[in-house]
């Protein structure tokens, strides 16, 4: 067990559309290999960490419910394929902004929200075989944006 799991820091128990890859380790024999996961994708020659989305809702409403971002995120999470570890989001005062994240084996889903502005900004970073677009939808449909502006980040690039 790595010391990060430990601390409560890294899932044990990744999800299993996670790629494996034998890799032999010093102390087993030549006969006995480790199975590893490795959380990097390649797509379209590229070789990284993972997909990071930063989505901006515009002209949003419900962004005052952390019952609603709650399900909305994780539900968006497990239809990406992620693996929820824990979620946790603040409620500001009773009709104010909601800040929290979805804990995620392959990475995180964040979410802090302005109703008074009808706007909130999303980070959506997920490695492994995980797909975060599949998030979108969920955010259209529970929050009804005008307007979405998505950019899109290859993170940990291996040149």
């Amino acid at each position: 067990m790595n010391a990060l799991a430990r601390l409560g820091m890294v899932s044990e128990t990744p999800s299993e559309n996670q790629t494996t890859t034998a890799v032999s380790v010093e102390f087993v024999s030549a006969n006995e290999a480790e199975v590893a996961k490795d959380y990097f994708v390649e797509r379209d020659g590229q070789k990284f960490a993972g997909m990071h989305l930063l989505i901006d809702l515009w002209g949003a409403s419900n962004l005052d419910s952390p019952e609603l971002i709650d399900k909305t995120l994780c539900e968006g999470a497990l239809a990406s394929g992620a693996t929820i570890l824990h979620s946790h989001f603040h409620h500001f005062t009773p009709n104010g902004g909601v800040s929290g994240v979805v804990v995620l084996a392959e990475s995180h889903i964040s979410i802090h929200t302005w109703p008074e502005r009808d706007f909130a900004a999303l980070d959506v970073f997920m490695c492994g075989e995980c797909d975060p677009y599949k998030v979108v939808p969920f955010l259209q449909a529970a929050f009804s944006p005008a307007s979405i502006d998505l950019d899109e980040q290859r993170r940990g690039i291996i040149t």
